[in-house]
């Protein structure tokens, strides 16, 4: 039997980018328990009713103007919460008051460091699971980069991080590094097994600004990949650009790894074809074929802790948990710390 799922927020990453020609699908919630043959979409809220209409007339399921009546009359095992970060802890506690097995919150896990902290202590309780939608945790490309950097023997130790987000003209690098820095901090601590601390920004001022450039420096701390220590860690988030950057690169003793939006190159060292006695970085792997199953991925793993939750096995094992999503906003707060 297929598990009930629910929605509050039926706006783009709840529903709408369904629509996008050029995203991989599903790339939404809703089109993610739609595609799952284990989970059954059954409502969903918003307190707009332009999106509520919408919503129903894509997916022909009920719709509620708040969730606490939705949750009421459909009680479903799992809860995907796409509102504003303000609200995520007030949709979490109150999945957790009505017997919700599951929560899968958008990222960031909250606006707040406190706000948080309350939803992982939530998490850890055993009350429910709550599952942060870093979706590269579950992305194909993401993963195999992963292994790659756990493979001593080909790139060779890591020995440092460097970040490039770009995210168009118009936003203030303080929103930008909320909203997508969110993805940047967890791929980092994700794909190095380490915890991430901040330690310097440069041009700081910038990050009140639309049109500058500031510089976060610190390090990658305890990795679990091979490294030479701490890993020193750079992320350059720039603004007034007319385009969008979301690239990692992952600098080793013997080549590197550079992994983003539609960047997938491996490079490694041989001899140079420049200079005698000399190596050159050559690239060996570029591109990363078939869907990469990011939202199809989360789905499935929700639905995974759902049916532990049930059997009462491993209840808050999760592949990216409420503990994770609080690690990310632990970092913003350090970034934030001059304020």
């Amino acid at each position: 039997m297929a598990l009930k799922a629910a929605i509050v927020g039926l706006g783009r990453i709840g529903s709408l980018l369904e629509e996008d020609r050029l995203r991989e699908k599903p790339c939404t919630h809703a089109g993610a328990i739609a595609a799952n043959p284990g989970l059954l979409l059954c409502a969903g809220a918003d307190i707009e009713e332009e999106r509520r209409r919408l919503f129903a007339e894509r997916w022909g399921v009920p719709v509620y103007p708040d969730a606490e009546t939705m949750l009421e009359n459909e009680r479903p095992e799992i809860l995907h919460i796409a509102t504003h970060p303000d609200s995520h802890w007030q949709y979490c506690s109150l999945a957790a008051r009505y017997g919700v097995s599951v929560v899968v919150c958008e990222k960031p896990l909250a606006d707040t460091l406190g706000k948080a902290k309350k939803i992982a202590t939530l998490h850890q309780s055993g009350k429910i699971t709550v599952i942060t939608n870093h979706e590269r945790r579950y992305a194909a490309d993401y993963a195999l980069a992963r292994n790659i950097l756990k493979e001593e023997t080909r790139l060779g130790p890591l020995t440092g991080v460097k970040g490039t987000l770009y995210m168009g003209k118009n936003r203030r690098l303080l929103d930008v590094l909320w909203h997508d820095g969110t993805h940047m901090a967890d791929a980092a601590m994700f794909l190095t097994g380490a915890e991430l601390k901040h330690r310097k920004t440069i041009a700081k001022k910038a990050l009140k600004t639309r049109n500058g450039t500031a510089y976060l420096l610190g390090f990658l701390n305890k990795p679990a990949v091979p490294s030479t220590g701490p890993i020193p860690f750079l992320l350059e988030l720039g603004g007034g650009r007319d385009h969008l950057v979301f690239e990692m690169e992952f600098s080793c003793e013997r080549g590197k790894l550079k992994i983003g939006n539609g960047v997938f190159e491996v490079w490694e060292s041989r001899e140079s074809p420049y200079a005698e006695g000399f190596k050159s970085l050559e690239k060996c792997e570029e591109g990363f074929t078939g869907p990469t199953g990011y939202f199809s991925n989360m789905a499935a793993d929700a639905l995974a802790c759902a049916k532990r939750r049930f059997d009462r096995i491993n209840m808050n094992i999760a592949i990216s948990s409420a503990v994770d999503g609080l690690r990310v906003i632990q970092y913003l707060h350090q970034v934030q710390a001059w304020r």
